[in-house]
Order: structure tokens, then C-alpha cells, then sequence
């Protein structure tokens, strides 16, 4: 089946959008798989969707990256569920739909408990086994707002950047400790998933609507395929999604006097 036939792969906010589609398309592989996210009848519905002969090959472990006392635990949880772990899927994580001025400091430190300090914790707790196996592979969902900045998120984009600052420099560190443990960065761009609806507003409640950018979207099998294409190549970063987005991380890279004064009427929402 290939690559990552038999490779067991943890994979957070494993119940909707992206993580949804890549359960699927990583069952076509072969792959054992757990997987996490708060909702544990969601993860339910997620496995009951597959095909009955990879069922028993799927473990669920409901987690929250917001509760930094449960992580520890959770992740040695993970372990124990096959027996080691080959992979961890960074891909839990909230958006935000709001302006500075009108965002809550308290809605800065959720998105940055969840996308950033929940990622970073599960990495951290998860080193010591693949350093133990001398072999493991994170790859982290960042986002195009990884690497650009545009109004309506702040919060998000501070998060996203921050998991590139860890992500690189951790990379940097395992090569000389380890040159079988491996860090990959997928940067999304606009995806068709429910991601806008549950972003975040300035007072912390839901936005409750899909973007119209979502709308138009990648498809999230299109997106999980490429994906997978990336982790099976261990590649260092990779970016996916439209041709709008892809060129707004080399725009703001080679001329970013130009960017910037395009990104300040640019639809993002």
C-alpha cells in the first residue's frame, strides 16, 4: 500500500474539516490510526465512516489542547494504544474573525493555548519515544497565515507564525541528535471546510457563518491527498491551496512593499 501502510499516526482535531479527510485517505493507505479531538461521538462518526476491515486498526482519544494538565498523559495514552507512534498530525486548532482593536485579550490567549501551547506541549511530550525509537516524524498544520499577515486575524496569525519559529528551530536541533526524526509544515490556504464558521469574533463566540473564500475552497480530499503526498516525501514545508494564496506568501517574500499595500484591500473573509 505503500509508504505509510502499517505506520501508526496520531492525528489531533481528527473530527472535522482536514483532519476528517485525511482519516479517510490515510485508511486507503493502510495506515493505523489515532485519533483526537474534544467531541468524542464526532471521532465515533468519524470511524463509523470507514470501511469496516481498517475499523479495528482506528483508536480514539478524545482530547482538549486547551487543557495543558491533560496532555501529558494523553500523549503516553496515545502510545500505549498500538504500541509506539510513528507520526503525530499537529492539526487541532481555532481560527479568529476580528480586528484588534475589537478582540479580547483573553480570545488572543485561547487561539495561542490551543494552536500554538496544546501543539507545542503534545511535540514535547512525544520526543522522548521517538527519541527512544531514534526514528518519528511531526508534521504540524500551520497555515498560509503562517507566513503572511492580513486583517481579521491577529491572534491566528501570532499563533501560526509562533509554531514556524518552534518548528524550524526544533527541525534544526534534530539533525544533529537524530537524522531519522523528521518536521514537516503544511501551510493551507483556503480549504472548504467548517473552519470560518466556528473562527472566533473578538468576544470569543462563534462567527457562525462560512467565509465566502471557504466556500471557494480546495476540497479537503483534494487537500489530504496532497497532503499525504508531502509526509510521505518528508518534505520541510510545503504550501497547498489556490493560486491567490500560494502567491501571497512569495509576493509578501520578494516584494513586500507591494504586498503590503495589497493585503490592506484583499477579501479575506
Amino acid at each position: 500500500m505503500g509508504k505509510l501502510s502499517n505506520k501508526v499516526i496520531w492525528i489531533t482535531g481528527a473530527s472535522s474539516g482536514i483532519g476528517e479527510a485525511l482519516v479517510y485517505e490515510l485508511v486507503k493507505k493502510g495506515a493505523r490510526l489515532i485519533l483526537s479531538a474534544r467531541r468524542k461521538e464526532e471521532l465515533e462518526r468519524v470511524k463509523g465512516n470507514c470501511h469496516p476491515a481498517a475499523q479495528p486498526f482506528i483508536r480514539i482519544l478524545p482530547l482538549d489542547l486547551s487543557e495543558p494538565s491533560t496532555l501529558k498523559l494523553n500523549t503516553e495514552a496515545a502510545i500505549q494504544l498500538f504500541g509506539h507512534i510513528d507520526i503525530l498530525i499537529n492539526n487541532g486548532g481555532i481560527s479568529q474573525r476580528s480586528l484588534a482593536k475589537e478582540t479580547l485579550l483573553d480570545v488572543d490567549r485561547r487561539i495561542m493555548e490551543v494552536d500554538y501551547f496544546g501543539t507545542v506541549a503534545i511535540t514535547k511530550y512525544l520526543l522522548p519515544h521517538f527519541f527512544k525509537r531514534k526514528k518519528g516524524h511531526f508534521v504540524t498544520v500551520s497555515s498560509v497565515m503562517g507566513k503572511i499577515g492580513t486583517p481579521y486575524r491577529t491572534g491566528y496569525a501570532a499563533a501560526k507564525h509562533a509554531l514556524h519559529g518552534f518548528f524550524d528551530s526544533l527541525r534544526a536541533e534534530l539533525w544533529k541528535d537524530s537524522k531519522k526524526i523528521y518536521v514537516t509544515l503544511v501551510c493551507p490556504g483556503w480549504i472548504n471546510t467548517n473552519l470560518s464558521v466556528v473562527a472566533l469574533l473578538g468576544d470569543g463566540s462563534p462567527q457562525n457563518k462560512k467565509d465566502d473564500t471557504h466556500k471557494k475552497g480546495m476540497h479537503p480530499y483534494k487537500f489530504a491527498r496532497k497532503m499525504i503526498q508531502a509526509i510521505e516525501n518528508k518534505e520541510r514545508e510545503v504550501y497547498i491551496g489556490g493560486t491567490k494564496e500560494i502567491l501571497a506568501i512569495y509576493l509578501d517574500r520578494y516584494l513586500p512593499g507591494l504586498f503590503s499595500k495589497i493585503v490592506r484591500k484583499a477579501k479575506v473573509k
